[in-house]
Protein backbone atom coordinates (compact mmCIF):
# COMPACT_ATOMS: atom_id res chain seq x y z
CA UNK A 1 0.00 0.00 0.00
CA UNK A 2 1.49 3.23 -0.57
CA UNK A 3 2.24 5.40 2.02
CA UNK A 4 2.75 9.39 2.85
CA UNK A 5 -0.87 10.48 1.77
CA UNK A 6 -1.91 12.21 4.85
CA UNK A 7 -1.84 15.54 2.88
CA UNK A 8 -4.47 13.49 0.29
CA UNK A 9 -6.71 11.37 2.56
CA UNK A 10 -8.18 14.66 3.41
CA UNK A 11 -10.71 13.72 0.25
CA UNK A 12 -11.90 10.09 1.27
CA UNK A 13 -15.15 10.41 2.75
CA UNK A 14 -15.55 6.59 2.94
CA UNK A 15 -15.87 3.38 0.87
CA UNK A 16 -19.05 2.91 -1.33
CA UNK A 17 -20.38 -0.37 -0.82
CA UNK A 18 -21.54 -1.30 -5.05
CA UNK A 19 -24.63 -2.54 -3.88
CA UNK A 20 -25.80 0.71 -2.23
CA UNK A 21 -27.97 3.03 -3.81
CA UNK A 22 -26.07 5.96 -5.36
CA UNK A 23 -27.17 8.88 -2.70
CA UNK A 24 -23.77 10.96 -3.16
CA UNK A 25 -23.16 11.30 -6.67
CA UNK A 26 -19.64 12.89 -7.79
CA UNK A 27 -20.34 12.14 -11.63
CA UNK A 28 -23.98 12.05 -13.25
CA UNK A 29 -24.61 11.31 -17.13
CA UNK A 30 -28.51 12.10 -18.17
CA UNK A 31 -29.37 11.04 -21.46
CA UNK A 32 -26.44 12.12 -22.68
CA UNK A 33 -26.05 12.13 -26.63
CA UNK A 34 -23.51 12.88 -28.91
CA UNK A 35 -23.45 12.99 -32.68
CA UNK A 36 -20.28 13.62 -35.07
CA UNK A 37 -20.66 15.08 -38.77
CA UNK A 38 -19.17 12.71 -41.09
CA UNK A 39 -18.18 13.34 -44.92
CA UNK A 40 -20.64 14.53 -46.92
CA UNK A 41 -22.66 11.97 -49.02
CA UNK A 42 -24.21 11.90 -53.23
CA UNK A 43 -26.57 14.48 -51.61
CA UNK A 44 -23.81 16.64 -50.03
CA UNK A 45 -25.60 16.33 -46.92
CA UNK A 46 -23.26 15.34 -44.35
CA UNK A 47 -23.50 11.79 -42.61
CA UNK A 48 -24.12 12.08 -38.95
CA UNK A 49 -22.22 9.29 -36.64
CA UNK A 50 -24.06 8.62 -33.21
CA UNK A 51 -20.67 7.53 -31.13
CA UNK A 52 -23.26 8.03 -27.63
CA UNK A 53 -27.00 7.57 -27.28
CA UNK A 54 -28.90 7.95 -24.32
CA UNK A 55 -26.11 7.26 -21.69
CA UNK A 56 -27.73 7.66 -18.41
CA UNK A 57 -24.79 6.86 -15.84
CA UNK A 58 -24.08 7.74 -11.98
CA UNK A 59 -20.61 7.17 -10.17
CA UNK A 60 -20.33 7.70 -6.81
CA UNK A 61 -18.33 9.97 -4.60
CA UNK A 62 -14.84 7.85 -4.15
CA UNK A 63 -15.77 4.53 -6.24
CA UNK A 64 -13.55 3.34 -8.86
CA UNK A 65 -15.73 2.35 -11.91
CA UNK A 66 -14.70 1.26 -15.18
CA UNK A 67 -16.43 1.97 -18.32
CA UNK A 68 -15.77 -0.99 -20.50
CA UNK A 69 -16.41 -2.09 -23.97
CA UNK A 70 -14.56 -2.57 -27.64
CA UNK A 71 -13.30 0.05 -29.81
CA UNK A 72 -16.14 2.18 -30.99
CA UNK A 73 -18.05 1.83 -28.52
CA UNK A 74 -18.78 5.01 -27.61
CA UNK A 75 -16.45 4.87 -24.03
CA UNK A 76 -13.72 7.00 -24.93
CA UNK A 77 -16.31 9.65 -26.33
CA UNK A 78 -18.34 9.77 -22.75
CA UNK A 79 -14.73 10.03 -20.88
CA UNK A 80 -14.02 13.28 -22.70
CA UNK A 81 -17.38 14.63 -22.65
CA UNK A 82 -16.87 13.94 -18.63
CA UNK A 83 -13.68 16.13 -19.15
CA UNK A 84 -15.10 18.27 -21.10
CA UNK A 85 -12.87 18.15 -24.16
CA UNK A 86 -16.34 17.16 -26.41
CA UNK A 87 -19.66 18.88 -25.52
CA UNK A 88 -22.38 16.42 -25.81
CA UNK A 89 -25.23 17.07 -28.52
CA UNK A 90 -27.97 16.64 -25.81
CA UNK A 91 -27.98 15.75 -22.43
CA UNK A 92 -27.06 16.97 -18.82
CA UNK A 93 -23.09 16.32 -17.04
CA UNK A 94 -23.25 16.76 -13.78
CA UNK A 95 -19.74 16.94 -11.54
CA UNK A 96 -20.64 17.09 -7.65
CA UNK A 97 -24.07 18.15 -8.49
CA UNK A 98 -23.37 20.98 -10.92
CA UNK A 99 -24.78 20.75 -14.43
CA UNK A 100 -21.01 21.28 -16.05
CA UNK A 101 -22.54 20.63 -19.41
CA UNK A 102 -21.33 23.69 -21.29
CA UNK A 103 -18.19 24.65 -19.30
CA UNK A 104 -14.29 24.23 -20.55
CA UNK A 105 -12.25 21.49 -19.01
CA UNK A 106 -9.78 24.21 -17.16
CA UNK A 107 -13.48 24.82 -15.04
CA UNK A 108 -14.20 21.41 -14.08
CA UNK A 109 -12.44 19.58 -11.23
CA UNK A 110 -11.04 16.78 -13.04
CA UNK A 111 -8.08 15.75 -14.69
CA UNK A 112 -7.24 13.14 -16.98
CA UNK A 113 -4.50 10.89 -17.58
CA UNK A 114 -3.61 9.13 -21.08
CA UNK A 115 -2.39 6.52 -22.65
CA UNK A 116 0.39 8.01 -24.05
CA UNK A 117 1.59 9.87 -20.87
CA UNK A 118 3.16 12.70 -22.17
CA UNK A 119 5.77 13.85 -20.02
CA UNK A 120 8.03 16.47 -20.63
CA UNK A 121 10.91 14.53 -21.88
CA UNK A 122 13.36 17.39 -20.68
CA UNK A 123 12.16 18.48 -17.49
CA UNK A 124 13.25 16.24 -14.26
CA UNK A 125 10.25 13.55 -12.96
CA UNK A 126 10.02 17.05 -9.92
CA UNK A 127 9.28 19.72 -12.78
CA UNK A 128 6.58 17.53 -14.61
CA UNK A 129 4.66 16.71 -11.36
CA UNK A 130 4.88 20.86 -10.39
CA UNK A 131 3.90 21.54 -13.83
CA UNK A 132 0.04 22.09 -13.59
CA UNK A 133 1.04 23.75 -10.65
CA UNK A 134 3.48 26.13 -11.75
CA UNK A 135 0.69 27.23 -14.66
CA UNK A 136 -1.81 28.08 -12.16
CA UNK A 137 0.53 30.58 -10.11
CA UNK A 138 1.05 28.43 -6.70
CA UNK A 139 4.11 29.39 -5.17
CA UNK A 140 7.32 27.37 -5.33
CA UNK A 141 7.76 26.08 -1.44
CA UNK A 142 3.50 24.73 -1.93
CA UNK A 143 4.30 23.09 -5.64
CA UNK A 144 7.55 21.22 -4.08
CA UNK A 145 5.64 19.88 -0.70
CA UNK A 146 2.91 19.15 -3.12
CA UNK A 147 4.73 17.41 -5.61
CA UNK A 148 6.49 15.59 -3.32
CA UNK A 149 3.94 14.28 -1.44
CA UNK A 150 2.22 13.07 -4.64
CA UNK A 151 5.55 11.43 -5.11
CA UNK A 152 5.77 9.68 -2.24
CA UNK A 153 2.35 8.03 -2.83
CA UNK A 154 3.28 6.47 -5.83
CA UNK A 155 6.72 5.11 -4.41
CA UNK A 156 8.79 7.19 -6.87
CA UNK A 157 10.24 10.15 -4.03
CA UNK A 158 13.72 8.46 -5.38
CA UNK A 159 13.61 9.45 -8.66
CA UNK A 160 12.43 13.26 -8.36
CA UNK A 161 15.62 14.24 -10.07
CA UNK A 162 15.40 11.74 -13.07
CA UNK A 163 14.46 12.82 -16.57
CA UNK A 164 11.50 10.54 -18.05
CA UNK A 165 13.21 8.20 -20.57
CA UNK A 166 15.49 7.29 -17.43
CA UNK A 167 12.42 5.49 -15.77
CA UNK A 168 11.12 1.97 -16.80
CA UNK A 169 7.21 2.46 -18.24
CA UNK A 170 5.54 2.00 -15.18
CA UNK A 171 7.39 4.52 -13.45
CA UNK A 172 6.21 6.79 -16.02
CA UNK A 173 2.84 5.94 -15.90
CA UNK A 174 3.02 6.76 -11.97
CA UNK A 175 4.36 9.71 -12.84
CA UNK A 176 1.57 10.73 -14.96
CA UNK A 177 -0.75 9.65 -11.80
CA UNK A 178 1.23 11.97 -9.74
CA UNK A 179 1.14 14.63 -12.38
CA UNK A 180 -3.20 14.40 -12.28
CA UNK A 181 -3.34 14.07 -8.44
CA UNK A 182 -1.27 16.60 -7.44
CA UNK A 183 -4.07 19.37 -8.43
CA UNK A 184 -6.37 17.47 -5.75
CA UNK A 185 -9.12 17.45 -8.43
CA UNK A 186 -12.41 15.35 -7.26
CA UNK A 187 -12.48 13.31 -10.31
CA UNK A 188 -9.51 11.56 -12.17
CA UNK A 189 -10.03 10.26 -15.55
CA UNK A 190 -8.16 7.45 -17.04
CA UNK A 191 -7.92 6.77 -20.39
CA UNK A 192 -6.69 3.22 -21.12
CA UNK A 193 -4.05 4.02 -18.50
CA UNK A 194 -1.97 0.46 -19.00
CA UNK A 195 -2.80 -0.23 -22.00
CA UNK A 196 0.69 0.20 -23.40
CA UNK A 197 2.56 -1.65 -20.60
CA UNK A 198 3.37 -5.28 -20.96
CA UNK A 199 1.14 -7.74 -19.58
CA UNK A 200 3.44 -8.52 -16.19
CA UNK A 201 3.85 -4.94 -15.45
CA UNK A 202 -0.18 -4.21 -16.13
CA UNK A 203 -0.99 -6.78 -14.13
CA UNK A 204 1.42 -5.47 -11.14
CA UNK A 205 0.20 -1.84 -12.25
CA UNK A 206 -3.54 -2.95 -11.46
CA UNK A 207 -2.92 -3.76 -8.18
CA UNK A 208 -0.73 -0.55 -7.02
CA UNK A 209 -3.57 1.67 -9.16
CA UNK A 210 -5.87 0.25 -6.76
CA UNK A 211 -4.04 0.63 -3.58
CA UNK A 212 -3.58 4.74 -4.82
CA UNK A 213 -7.14 5.00 -5.36
CA UNK A 214 -8.34 3.76 -2.36
CA UNK A 215 -5.73 5.92 -0.37
CA UNK A 216 -6.88 9.29 -2.23
CA UNK A 217 -10.63 8.17 -1.70
CA UNK A 218 -11.15 10.10 -4.66
CA UNK A 219 -13.60 9.42 -7.74
CA UNK A 220 -11.46 7.08 -10.09
CA UNK A 221 -13.23 6.28 -14.04
CA UNK A 222 -10.96 3.94 -15.93
CA UNK A 223 -11.93 3.79 -19.94
CA UNK A 224 -10.38 0.11 -20.81
CA UNK A 225 -11.52 -2.50 -23.27
CA UNK A 226 -9.43 -5.28 -21.43
CA UNK A 227 -12.29 -7.46 -19.38
CA UNK A 228 -10.17 -8.92 -16.73
CA UNK A 229 -8.39 -5.34 -16.30
CA UNK A 230 -12.00 -4.02 -15.52
CA UNK A 231 -13.10 -6.86 -12.97
CA UNK A 232 -9.81 -6.67 -11.60
CA UNK A 233 -9.88 -2.97 -10.61
CA UNK A 234 -13.39 -1.89 -10.39
CA UNK A 235 -15.82 -1.06 -7.56
CA UNK A 236 -18.82 -1.29 -10.65
CA UNK A 237 -19.18 -1.14 -14.31
CA UNK A 238 -20.82 -0.02 -17.32
CA UNK A 239 -20.87 -2.06 -20.34
CA UNK A 240 -20.47 0.02 -23.71
CA UNK A 241 -21.67 -1.35 -27.34
CA UNK A 242 -22.31 0.71 -30.24
CA UNK A 243 -22.80 3.75 -28.17
CA UNK A 244 -24.99 2.37 -25.52
CA UNK A 245 -25.07 1.33 -22.12
CA UNK A 246 -25.77 -2.66 -21.70
CA UNK A 247 -25.40 -3.34 -18.28
CA UNK A 248 -24.10 -1.13 -15.30
CA UNK A 249 -23.52 -2.87 -11.77
CA UNK A 250 -20.59 -4.19 -9.49
CA UNK A 251 -18.17 -6.40 -10.65
CA UNK A 252 -19.67 -9.72 -10.00
CA UNK A 253 -23.27 -9.09 -10.51
CA UNK A 254 -22.13 -7.92 -14.05
CA UNK A 255 -20.25 -11.21 -14.43
CA UNK A 256 -22.31 -13.46 -12.93
CA UNK A 257 -25.98 -12.30 -14.22
CA UNK A 258 -24.90 -10.97 -17.58
CA UNK A 259 -27.98 -9.13 -18.79
CA UNK A 260 -27.68 -9.99 -22.10
CA UNK A 261 -26.04 -11.85 -24.95
CA UNK A 262 -23.56 -9.42 -25.57
CA UNK A 263 -22.51 -9.00 -22.06
CA UNK A 264 -22.15 -12.46 -21.42
CA UNK A 265 -19.69 -12.88 -24.40
CA UNK A 266 -17.62 -9.87 -23.67
CA UNK A 267 -17.27 -9.92 -20.11
CA UNK A 268 -14.96 -12.93 -19.49
CA UNK A 269 -16.10 -16.08 -21.65
CA UNK A 270 -19.34 -18.22 -21.67
CA UNK A 271 -21.15 -21.02 -23.17
CA UNK A 272 -24.37 -19.14 -24.77
CA UNK A 273 -26.93 -21.63 -25.98
CA UNK A 274 -30.00 -20.97 -27.80
CA UNK A 275 -32.02 -22.90 -30.73
CA UNK A 276 -31.73 -26.23 -31.14
CA UNK A 277 -28.46 -26.37 -28.82
CA UNK A 278 -30.59 -24.99 -25.43
CA UNK A 279 -33.16 -27.64 -26.65
CA UNK A 280 -30.51 -30.59 -26.75
CA UNK A 281 -28.16 -29.48 -23.35
CA UNK A 282 -31.26 -27.84 -21.21
CA UNK A 283 -34.25 -29.14 -22.42
CA UNK A 284 -35.77 -25.64 -23.12
CA UNK A 285 -36.12 -23.00 -25.43
CA UNK A 286 -34.44 -19.79 -24.72
CA UNK A 287 -30.93 -17.83 -25.01
CA UNK A 288 -29.00 -19.09 -21.85
CA UNK A 289 -25.27 -18.58 -20.95
CA UNK A 290 -23.74 -21.10 -18.94
CA UNK A 291 -19.72 -20.24 -17.38
CA UNK A 292 -16.81 -22.33 -18.62
CA UNK A 293 -15.61 -22.57 -14.91
CA UNK A 294 -18.88 -23.92 -13.37
CA UNK A 295 -19.12 -27.14 -15.83
CA UNK A 296 -17.51 -30.05 -14.07
CA UNK A 297 -15.81 -32.47 -16.35
CA UNK A 298 -16.14 -36.39 -15.26
CA UNK A 299 -15.07 -39.87 -16.36
CA UNK A 300 -18.35 -41.46 -18.11
CA UNK A 301 -18.30 -43.64 -15.59
CA UNK A 302 -19.15 -41.69 -12.82
CA UNK A 303 -22.43 -40.35 -11.38
CA UNK A 304 -22.63 -36.94 -11.55
CA UNK A 305 -23.69 -34.79 -8.21
CA UNK A 306 -27.11 -34.95 -7.10
CA UNK A 307 -29.19 -31.73 -8.44
CA UNK A 308 -26.79 -31.12 -11.23
CA UNK A 309 -27.60 -32.15 -15.29
CA UNK A 310 -25.57 -33.65 -17.35
CA UNK A 311 -24.42 -34.30 -20.98
CA UNK A 312 -22.39 -36.95 -22.73
CA UNK A 313 -19.44 -35.51 -24.85
CA UNK A 314 -16.38 -36.17 -26.28
CA UNK A 315 -12.96 -33.77 -25.99
CA UNK A 316 -12.02 -31.93 -29.40
CA UNK A 317 -9.37 -30.05 -27.48
CA UNK A 318 -7.59 -29.31 -24.29
CA UNK A 319 -5.85 -26.64 -23.98
CA UNK A 320 -3.01 -26.07 -21.06
CA UNK A 321 -3.08 -22.29 -19.80
CA UNK A 322 -0.92 -22.39 -16.84
CA UNK A 323 -2.74 -22.61 -13.44
CA UNK A 324 -6.13 -23.33 -15.63
CA UNK A 325 -6.91 -25.86 -18.74
CA UNK A 326 -9.77 -25.31 -21.41
CA UNK A 327 -11.55 -28.01 -22.56
CA UNK A 328 -13.48 -28.14 -25.31
CA UNK A 329 -16.06 -30.85 -25.98
CA UNK A 330 -18.70 -31.44 -27.82
CA UNK A 331 -21.67 -33.22 -27.48
CA UNK A 332 -23.17 -36.08 -29.22
CA UNK A 333 -26.05 -33.55 -30.52
CA UNK A 334 -23.26 -31.43 -31.90
CA UNK A 335 -23.23 -28.80 -29.04
CA UNK A 336 -20.19 -27.33 -28.57
CA UNK A 337 -18.94 -26.40 -24.69
CA UNK A 338 -16.13 -25.23 -23.36
CA UNK A 339 -14.91 -26.18 -19.56
CA UNK A 340 -12.22 -24.15 -17.57
CA UNK A 341 -10.77 -26.25 -14.93
CA UNK A 342 -7.66 -25.33 -12.30
CA UNK A 343 -4.74 -27.51 -13.65
CA UNK A 344 -3.81 -28.93 -10.65
CA UNK A 345 -7.67 -31.04 -11.13
CA UNK A 346 -7.39 -31.37 -14.50
CA UNK A 347 -6.69 -35.63 -15.42
CA UNK A 348 -4.24 -36.24 -17.50
CA UNK A 349 -6.28 -38.84 -19.45
CA UNK A 350 -8.13 -36.09 -21.21
CA UNK A 351 -6.84 -35.61 -24.94
CA UNK A 352 -8.92 -35.38 -28.15
CA UNK A 353 -11.84 -38.06 -28.52
CA UNK A 354 -11.85 -38.81 -24.75
CA UNK A 355 -15.35 -39.79 -23.71
CA UNK A 356 -16.46 -37.48 -20.55
CA UNK A 357 -19.57 -36.43 -19.06
CA UNK A 358 -20.31 -32.35 -18.62
CA UNK A 359 -22.20 -31.49 -15.88
CA UNK A 360 -23.24 -28.29 -14.12
CA UNK A 361 -25.69 -26.98 -11.19
CA UNK A 362 -28.96 -25.70 -12.61
CA UNK A 363 -27.90 -22.53 -10.67
CA UNK A 364 -24.68 -21.86 -13.08
CA UNK A 365 -27.40 -21.23 -16.58
CA UNK A 366 -28.41 -17.75 -16.78
CA UNK A 367 -31.25 -16.28 -18.85
CA UNK A 368 -29.90 -13.50 -21.56
CA UNK A 369 -32.96 -11.81 -22.15
CA UNK A 370 -31.86 -10.66 -25.81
Amino acid sequence: MPSGTASLRQWSDGDQNPADPITDPQIELIGVRKEFGGAAGAGGHADTVVAVEGADLTVADGELFAILGPSGSGKTTVLRMIAGFEQPTAGVIRLGGQDVTALPPAKRDTNTVFQQYALFPHMTVAQNVEYGLRVRGVGKAERRQRAGAALEMVQLSGQAARKPAQLSGGQQQRVALARALVGRPRVLLLDEPLGALDLKLREQMQVELKAIQREVGITFVIVTHDQDEALTLCDRLAVFNNGRIEQIGAAREVYENPANRFVADFVGTSNVLDGVAAETVLGRSGTYAVRPERILVLDPASTPPAGMRSIEATVDEVVYAGPITRIAARSEGGVALTATLLSAEASDDLAHGVPVVLAWPDSAVRDLHN
